[in-house]
C-alpha cells in the first residue's frame, strides 16, 4: 500500500470510527427519526432530478433521460416511498412460540439495527445503487459510507453534494476514489457491507471482508437466460425481451442475457426481434433514447465480444436504422449474434451492452439442461402459456429471482427481494428483505414468574428424568 493510499485509509478508518460512536450513542433511532431521513433523502434527490439526469448523460456519453428516471431514480423514490408505509410494522418485536414446557414465558424477534453499514455502488445505475441501499440502511436505523463508482465521476460527485446537504458525516458519508479506495474501503471493519458489481471483484471483496469477519451482502450477475416456450405469441416476447436487453443500453445485471428458442421458431423471432429495435429506437444509435455505452473500456469490451464471436463462425445482424448519424461514438448498435458457442467469450462473459445472443433448442429438456448445467443467474425469464413448461422452469432451475411472460419486471416489485444465488450473489435486499438484511434479529426470551423451569435444573433426580422421558421420543 503506498503512501496515498494508505493516507486515504487511515481517513476512512477514522470516519467509520466516529460513525461507530455516534452510532452508539443512538443505537436505536425512533420511527419517527427514520421516516424523516428517508422523507430528506426523497426531497433532496427529487430537487435534483434534473442534474441527475444531466451528470448520467455526462458519465455515459449521452444516456436516455428515459433511462435515468425510470430505471434509476425511479426506483429510489418508490422504494422509499414503499420503506415509509412499512416501517412501523417491520419495526415491532415479532411473536415468535416458545416450547410449551416453558409456557408461560414469551419469545421474541427485536429488529436492531447492526451499526455502520459500507456500500459499494457500481457505474451502471449510479443512482438507485448507492441509493437504494442508504435508504434501506437508514430504514433499518444504521448509519452508512458509500463508495460510488469511479467510472461515472459526475454521478459521483452529485450523490456525494446529495447526501452531504442532507446528513452530517458522522451519519451518512461519501468517499470517492479508484479500484485502490475500493480496495482499502471493503477491508474497513463495517457492521455490514453491500457491494454491487461483477461477480470477479464481489470475490475479491468478500475476501478483504473476511479479514473482519464483516458481514457481506454481494450483488452480482452473470448469464441470465431467457427461454421460450412452444405456444407463445412471439411478436409480444421479441418485444419484451428487446426492452429488457437495450434498457440503459443493455447495461443491466438483470438484462437476458442470451435466448434459447426452438430452432423450428428462431428465424420468426430474429425477424420479430429486428422489428422491435426499429420500432422502439427508429432512429438507431442516433435515437435520443438509446443510452451509449457507459466507458471507451466497456465499448471496446462489447467489440470485442462481437469480433471474438465473428471470428469463431457466429453470424452477426446489427440492426441500426439511420444510425450512422449519431453523434456519439460510443453508441453501439444492437446486435444479434447467430450460431454462437461455448468457446466464445460472448457465451461465457457477462454481457453488459446491447448484444443478444440467439440460442437453440430441439426438446424442452435441452433448454432445462442447457440452464442447469451454467452457473446459477440473477435472473431468469420464461415465456410461455404451457403450465408444464412454467413449472417445469420454476422448480428446475435455479436464479436469484425470475420472470413469467416479461423481463425486468422482477426487480421494480418492492414487496419482493432482490438478490442472487452462488455466484450471482449472496443475500437480498428490497421491501423487508432488506430491511431485515440491515438488521440483527435479536432473540428475546421473556421469562414468566411462573415458570417452571426451575424442574430442569440441578440437583438433578427422578423429576428430571421424567421431562427427558416425555421430551426424547
Amino acid at each position: 500500500m503506498n503512501k496515498i493510499t494508505s493516507s486515504i485509509s487511515t481517513d476512512m478508518n477514522a470516519l467509520l470510527a466516529d460513525q461507530k460512536k455516534a452510532f452508539n450513542q443512538t443505537p436505536f433511532p425512533s420511527l419517527s427519526s427514520r421516516r424523516s431521513d428517508l422523507k430528506k433523502l426523497k426531497n433532496t434527490i427529487l430537487k435534483y432530478r434534473d442534474d441527475c439526469i444531466s451528470a448520467a448523460s455526462e458519465d455515459f456519453g449521452h444516456r436516455s433521460r428515459y433511462d435515468t428516471e425510470m430505471q434509476d431514480l425511479m426506483h429510489v423514490i418508490l422504494g422509499i416511498n414503499h420503506m415509509s408505509r412499512k416501517l412501523a410494522r417491520w419495526m415491532r418485536p415479532e411473536r415468535r412460540t416458545v416450547n410449551w414446557w416453558n409456557l408461560p414465558a414469551r419469545a421474541r424477534i427485536q429488529y436492531q439495527p447492526l451499526g455502520v453499514v459500507g456500500i459499494m455502488s457500481p457505474w451502471n445505475y449510479p443512482f438507485t445503487m448507492a441509493l437504494l441501499p442508504l435508504a434501506t440502511a437508514l430504514a433499518a436505523g444504521n448509519r452508512a459510507i458509500i463508495k460510488p463508482s469511479e467510472f461515472t465521476p459526475a454521478s459521483s460527485a452529485l450523490i456525494q453534494q446529495i447526501v452531504e446537504e442532507i446528513f452530517p458525516r458522522e451519519k451518512v458519508a461519501v468517499v470517492t476514489g479508484d479500484a485502490k479506495v475500493g480496495a482499502a474501503f471493503s477491508s474497513l471493519p463495517f457492521d455490514h457491507l453491500f457491494f454491487t458489481g461483477s461477480t470477479a471483484v464481489g470475490k475479491k471483496i468478500m475476501e478483504n471482508a473476511a479479514k473482519n469477519l464483516v458481514p457481506v451482502t454481494l450483488e452480482l450477475g452473470g448469464k441470465s437466460p431467457a427461454i421460450i416456450g412452444s405456444d407463445v405469441d412471439m411478436a409480444e416476447v421479441a418485444s419484451s425481451i428487446v426492452f429488457g436487453r437495450l434498457s440503459n443500453g443493455g447495461q443491466a445485471c438483470i438484462a437476458p442475457d442470451y435466448v434459447l428458442v426452438h430452432r423450428d421458431k428462431r428465424d420468426e423471432f430474429v425477424t420479430l426481434v429486428r422489428d422491435a429495435i426499429t420500432l422502439s429506437f427508429p432512429k438507431g444509435t442516433a435515437d435520443p433514447t438509446y443510452t451509449s455505452v457507459a466507458t471507451p473500456g466497456h465499448f471496446d469490451r462489447v467489440t470485442n465480444l462481437v469480433e471474438d464471436a465473428r471470428s469463431k463462425g457466429a453470424d452477426i445482424i446489427q440492426i441500426d436504422p439511420k444510425g450512422k448519424a449519431q453523434s456519439n461514438k460510443r453508441a453501439y448498435p444492437a446486435t444479434v449474434l447467430l450460431n454462437v458457442t461455448d468457446d466464445m467469450a460472448v457465451t461465457q462473459e457477462e454481457i453488459f451492452g446491447p448484444l443478444l445472443p440467439v440460442l437453440t433448442y430441439d426438446s424442452f429438456d435441452d433448454a432445462i439442461s442447457y440452464v442447469v448445467d451454467r452457473p446459477r443467474p440473477l435472473a431468469l425469464y420464461f415465456f410461455g402459456k404451457t403450465a408444464s413448461e412454467r413449472d417445469r422452469v420454476l422448480t428446475q432451475t435455479h436464479s436469484g429471482g425470475a420472470a413469467i411472460n416479461d423481463t425486468m419486471y422482477q426487480y421494480v416489485q418492492k414487496a419482493l427481494p432482490f438478490g442472487g444465488i452462488g455466484p450471482s450473489g449472496i443475500g437480498a435486499y428490497h421491501g423487508i428483505e432488506g430491511f431485515k438484511t440491515m438488521s440483527n434479529a435479536k432473540a428475546v426470551f421473556y421469562q414468566s414468574r411462573l415458570s417452571g423451569t426451575w424442574l430442569a435444573r440441578p440437583p438433578y433426580g427422578k423429576v428430571a428424568d421424567v421431562l427427558i422421558s416425555v421430551l426424547i421420543r
